[in-house]
């Protein structure tokens, strides 16, 4: 007599309902079909998988497969454990909730019934073996993913900036209605599409604001100081400050190091003055001088908000030239969005959006994509002029530039309008 199967779910990290689309369903050596979709359990802050949705070849029926019965979760196959196909195969008058016909490719309404974008893809977690939906993906990382390119997805889901402003958490979705079917119903939300922008779907952050304090810290223990770090930016500011007690003064500098000026004066700011005090004097001198002007209000200047660290080309680079910098240097970048055209001593000449590279053609050189109809700063704005910019024009960064026009940094959008401390008042 054999031995039952070891119940592994291999899939730890977060993935996507399309990597997993496809996947042939194999019983012992058998395979008995595909993944077609998944039937889901909607939930208030999650949806929960409940069974595989099994399609067969030569007009067998469908099977429906309880998740309790899946052994193993790859990237090339999905291993069950079941005694019969035939005892699972479909009642076709059964309503079932199946994620992929029902959620991808609807409109996302908001409360208005306003369209405010297309669900490309599905964030899954697996947690205690079992499996959530925790977003929908209605970003270009998405849109690629489905179109086959998943290592340029993946790569600008590693962003992280490029994909929060386009995922939304399970929480702000609506319940599905029960009428909602494949070619009909589209998702809504529970906030105004006005609202969107306050939206910070991370899911790290998202659970630890769930958990109670000791399985929030033991948790956090467990990010990489990046991730932590990212996290720390996203979490609540009550939770923050209850985090940062756990820890740390040295850990707390190491979280502050992987941010912007305005990012970490924006977390420090939740800490006691002395305790901020001490922690910065174990940062880099001339960082530590930055964030200390703006937790202090010494200075104003906008160009204490500026990151050297931005996606700076050529006229005359090709689309494909800046895609390979892209992948190459966008990983330490504080600014993914926009690609920067300069020339030889650094004069601003025009920006390029991400979104037109990933579009244009190989071999189109960048002085043809390139907007040349700038909005900049002075060193000398103010934090005043620069949120008055920000707001009219709606750019997530806008560059810094001398009397000459050299570029002398760009400042994210999130460092200014969300600081929590609003030196702006």
């Amino acid at each position: 007599m054999s031995a039952k199967p070891v119940r592994v779910i291999n899939r730890v990290e977060p993935f996507y309902l399309s990597e997993i689309l496809g996947t042939k369903i194999m019983l012992g050596e058998k395979k008995v079909g595909n993944l077609a979709d998944l039937v889901i359990i909607d939930g208030e802050l999650t949806a929960e998988v409940s069974h595989l949705y099994v399609s067969r070849p030569l007009g067998d029926p469908a099977l429906v497969i309880p998740w309790d019965k899946v052994m193993s979760v790859r990237r090339r196959d999905i291993i069950i454990d079941i005694e019969s196909v035939d005892k699972y195969v479909v009642d076709i008058n059964r309503h079932l909730l199946l994620l992929k016909d029902y959620v991808l490719d609807k409109k996302v309404l908001d409360v208005e019934g306003k369209e405010v974008e297309v669900v490309y893809d599905v964030k899954l977690i697996s947690r205690q073996n079992k499996l959530y939906v925790t977003e929908v993906d209605v970003g270009h990382a998405g849109l690629l993913r489905r179109m086959g390119l998943k290592k340029v997805a993946d790569f600008i889901s590693n962003l992280g900036e490029a994909v929060r402003a386009h995922s939304i958490t399970w929480n702000y979705v609506q319940p599905l209605p029960p009428e909602i079917g494949s070619f009909e119903g589209n998702i809504k939300l529970k906030v105004l599409k006005e609202k969107l922008s306050e939206m910070h779907p991370v899911d790290v952050a998202d659970v630890l604001e769930e958990m109670d304090h000791e399985q929030r810290m033991a948790a956090f223990a467990n990010l990489e100081t990046e991730q932590a770090s990212d996290a720390l930016e996203e979490i609540d500011p009550v939770v923050q400050k209850h985090i940062m007690a756990a820890l740390t003064d040295v850990k707390i500098a190491q979280l502050v190091n992987e941010m912007t000026p305005g990012q970490a004066a924006d977390v420090l700011s939740v800490l006691p003055s002395t305790r901020a005090a001490i922690i910065l004097t174990l940062l880099e001198h001339n960082n530590a001088i930055k964030i200390q002007s703006i937790l202090e209000k010494h200075e104003e200047k906008i160009l204490n908000y500026a990151t050297p660290n931005f996606l700076k080309v050529h006229p005359n680079d090709t689309v494909e030239q800046a895609r390979d910098l892209y992948r190459r240097i966008a990983y330490s970048a504080d600014v993914i969005m926009y690609f920067y055209i300069v020339d030889e001593s650094d004069q601003l000449l025009g920006v390029a959006d991400i979104r037109d590279i990933l579009r244009a053609d190989d071999n189109v050189l960048l002085k043809d994509v390139m907007d040349t109809h700038l909005t900049t700063l002075k060193p000398q704005s103010t934090l005043r002029e620069a949120s008055a910019k920000f707001s009219r024009y709606g750019y997530r960064a806008l560059p810094v530039i001398d009397e000459s026009g050299k570029v002398l940094g760009v400042v994210p959008y999130r460092d200014m309008m969300q600081l929590k401390h609003r030196f702006l008042e």
